[in-house]
């Protein structure tokens, strides 16, 4: 059977993995695996599944089977597998009755990797709400100390649309609720994130969803707010902060870490050898 076409972001996170029954190159081998010996990614960063859509799927497959495999690795049990791709297809199937299905076994793919996978697919396939986005790049940065550059070039996006992305966890969560509802876009959410006042932005929010506010009448309106704010909260301080810290991170390649006030302070910037010194203070010297 002919290798699926998997997108160059999985293909590059697979390459180093071993595949069980692989024949050269180019070929896969697609195995039949019971469905109940298979036990859900524990890194899936898709929380959210429309079941009208997986209605949909379902009864595509029963008419036409499933025409791309999932992707499994072996559990330590014996005889089961944990899933690594493809959570939609194995929840459809199971809806249209299917007791087994079609998978590719991977050797060796570590938690990391079950991660990396599960999120190439499911932006790939625009599976994810933002929100879910935003976690899963949240779950890169505290778990794997991943720097947003390093988190763009994993999903290939440019490190902004990271960072942008990101801002939405700083939304109270009835307004991250109404963008996986799908009643705010994602850029409603980044505009709503510059505005500190909790009640400027909730007045903001209800006219949006009252007046059918598209992101550039939010944008101009944010502009008027920070125009009428003369005195900078601590909490959008702190967001300030935390944004110069990014793009202080990207630019020197390196951990960064800002304490002080709005007045004073001071900027420290790690080094783990003698030669990444050299580099950040030649960068200095631009």
């Amino acid at each position: 059977m002919s290798k699926q076409k998997l997108g160059r972001g999985l293909e590059a996170i697979m390459s180093p993995l071993t595949a069980v029954g692989v024949k050269d190159e180019n070929t896969e081998q697609v195995v039949n695996i019971h469905i109940d010996k298979i036990k859900p990614n524990r890194y899936q960063p898709r929380t959210i599944f429309n079941e009208e859509k997986l209605q949909e799927l379902a009864e595509s497959i029963k008419e036409k089977g499933l025409i791309e495999p999932i992707l499994v690795v072996r559990s330590v049990a014996p005889g089961e597998y944990e899933l690594i791709a493809g959570e939609r297809r194995l929840r459809a199937s199971k809806m249209a009755g299917l007791t087994e299905i079609k998978a590719i076994i991977k050797d060796g793919a570590s938690d990391k990797d079950k991660l990396d996978l599960a999120l190439i697919e499911n932006i790939q396939r625009e599976d994810l709400n933002p929100i879910e986005e935003a976690k899963a790049y949240k779950k890169y940065s505290e778990e794997y100390k991943y720097t947003q550059e390093q988190i763009a070039k994993i999903v290939n996006k440019n490190r902004s649309v990271i960072a942008n992305t990101m801002r939405l966890l700083n939304l109270p969560e009835n307004i991250q609720n109404l963008i996986i509802e799908g009643k705010l876009s994602a850029g409603h959410g980044r505009m709503l994130a510059g505005i500190a006042d909790d009640a400027q932005r909730q007045a903001l929010v209800d006219q949006i969803l009252n007046e059918g506010l598209n992101v550039r009448d939010v944008e101009i309106k944010v502009a008027e707010v920070k125009q009428h704010t003369r005195v900078i909260s601590p909490k959008q301080q702190d967001a300030e902060i935390t944004n110069l810290i990014d793009e202080l991170q990207r630019i020197f390649g390196t951990k960064v870490s800002i304490s002080g006030n709005g007045k004073k302070g001071k900027i420290v910037l790690n080094y783990s050898n003698l030669d990444d010194l050299e580099r950040i203070s030649a960068i200095l010297k631009r």
